[in-house]
C-alpha cells in the first residue's frame, strides 16, 4: 500500500512537472534573432561620413557656433535652443514645435534630433539639404526660426567678436557662412550614440532583455523594416505618411511642397529610431505624445495591422533598447 501511495505521488509531481513545462513558454533564441537582426540592421559605425577632414580645431569652433545664440537676430537661440544636447538632452527640444527667435514666431514641423544626423541621407523632413553643412545654413536665415537677415549680416557678426577670430584662424579658414556652417557640420558628426542594441548586434545576447527580444521579433515579423532598416533603422528613404490608411492631418505635405509633383504629397523622410523613446513628441508634426500611440498609429496607417495591447507593449521595450545608454540612464533618474 505503502509503495503504491509513493508512485502514486511520483507519478503525480511528474505530471505537475510536465504540465508546467507544457504550459511555459519556451525562451526566445536570442542567437537566431541575432542572425536574423543583423540581415536587416547594422551597426552604426565608429565615424560619420567627412569626418576623417575634422581637425580637432576645426570641432572646437563648430562647439562653439552651436551654442552661440548670437547666430539668430535677437541673440536668444542657438542651434543648442531646438536641439539639446546638454543637460542630458536628446538632440531635441521635445516640443510639437520650436519657437523662433522672434517674438511669437513658432516653427511648422517638429525638430528632429541632432544625434547620429550626418548618418542620414538627406536632412530636414522633406530632403531639401543633402548634408550636415547644407542644413547648418538654413535655420540662421530662417525668418522662423534664428532670424538673420542675410550671410553677410551673420559674418559681419562673428568677425567682429575677437574670440572667433582667433578660432577661425586657428583652424585655418576664413570667418565665411560656408566655413562657418562647416563647422558646425564638423561637430554634428561627433554626436554618435551608444545603445544596447548595438552591442546585441555585435554578439552579446544578454545586451537586450527577454521582453525587448521579443519586440525586436515583432519589428521584423510584423514588417516595420519595410522603412525602418540599416544603421539608423530608418533615415535611409522618404515614405508616405498614411501610406495605407490617411493620417489625420494633411495639412503638411512634406516633399510636395518643394517639387510639386504629385507623387511627393505626404511623403517624408522616415526618421530614424535610434533614441527615439527620448525624442517625443513624434512625426513631422509633433502631434502624438507618447511612444506606445505612435507604435499603434504607425502600424494602423502604415502596415493596416491592429496590435495587442501585449505586442505594442514589447515593440515599445525593443525601441527603448535604441536609446542612447548614458542618455538613458540620465532621463530616467530625472523622472
Amino acid at each position: 500500500m505503502k509503495k503504491l501511495i509513493s508512485l502514486m505521488l511520483l507519478l503525480s509531481t511528474f505530471s505537475i512537472i510536465f504540465i508546467s513545462c507544457g504550459e511555459s513558454k519556451p525562451e526566445i533564441d536570442k542567437m537566431a534573432l541575432m542572425t536574423k537582426a543583423n540581415a536587416v540592421f547594422q551597426q552604426l559605425p565608429a565615424k560619420m561620413p567627412g569626418s576623417e577632414n575634422d581637425t580637432p580645431e576645426l570641432i572646437a569652433l563648430g562647439e562653439k557656433l552651436y551654442f552661440d545664440v548670437r547666430l539668430s537676430k535677437e541673440n536668444n537661440q542657438s542651434c543648442n535652443t531646438c536641439h539639446v544636447i546638454d543637460n542630458n538632452g536628446a538632440g531635441v527640444d521635445n516640443l510639437p514645435t520650436s519657437p523662433g527667435s522672434i517674438a511669437k514666431t513658432i516653427g511648422v514641423r517638429n525638430s528632429p534630433t541632432v544625434l547620429n544626423a550626418g548618418f542620414h541621407f538627406v536632412q530636414f523632413w522633406d530632403g531639401r539639404s543633402p548634408d550636415l553643412k547644407d542644413q547648418a545654413k538654413g535655420p540662421i536665415l530662417n525668418p522662423i526660426e534664428m532670424g538673420m537677415p542675410d550671410e553677410k549680416s551673420v559674418e559681419q557678426k562673428i568677425a567682429a567678436i575677437e574670440e572667433y577670430q582667433t578660432m577661425f584662424k586657428a583652424a585655418g579658414i576664413a570667418i565665411t557662412y560656408d566655413n562657418l556652417a562647416g563647422a558646425i557640420a564638423a561637430f554634428e558628426r561627433t554626436l554618435i550614440t551608444k545603445d544596447r542594441f548595438d552591442m546585441f548586434l555585435k554578439g552579446n545576447p544578454q545586451a537586450i532583455t527577454d521582453v525587448e527580444a521579443e519586440g525586436l521579433a515583432l519589428f521584423i515579423d510584423k514588417g516595420c523594416t519595410t522603412c525602418h532598416t540599416g544603421p539608423l533603422l530608418g533615415g535611409n528613404m522618404f515614405q508616405k505618411m498614411g501610406l495605407l490608411k490617411p493620417y489625420t492631418d494633411t495639412t503638411d505635405k512634406g516633399k510636395f511642397d518643394l517639387t510639386k509633383v504629385e507623387a511627393d504629397k505626404y511623403m517624408f523622410k522616415v526618421p530614424s529610431l535610434r533614441n527615439i523613446a527620448l525624442t517625443a513628441p513624434y512625426f513631422h508634426d509633433g502631434k502624438v505624445a507618447d511612444l506606445k500611440s505612435a507604435v499603434t498609429l504607425m502600424a494602423d496607417i502604415q502596415l493596416a495591422k491592429t496590435l495587442t495591447e501585449d505586442e505594442t507593449t514589447k515593440l515599445v521595450a525593443f525601441l527603448e533598447s535604441l536609446s542612447d545608454i548614458k542618455l538613458a540612464k540620465a532621463q530616467k533618474k530625472v523622472q
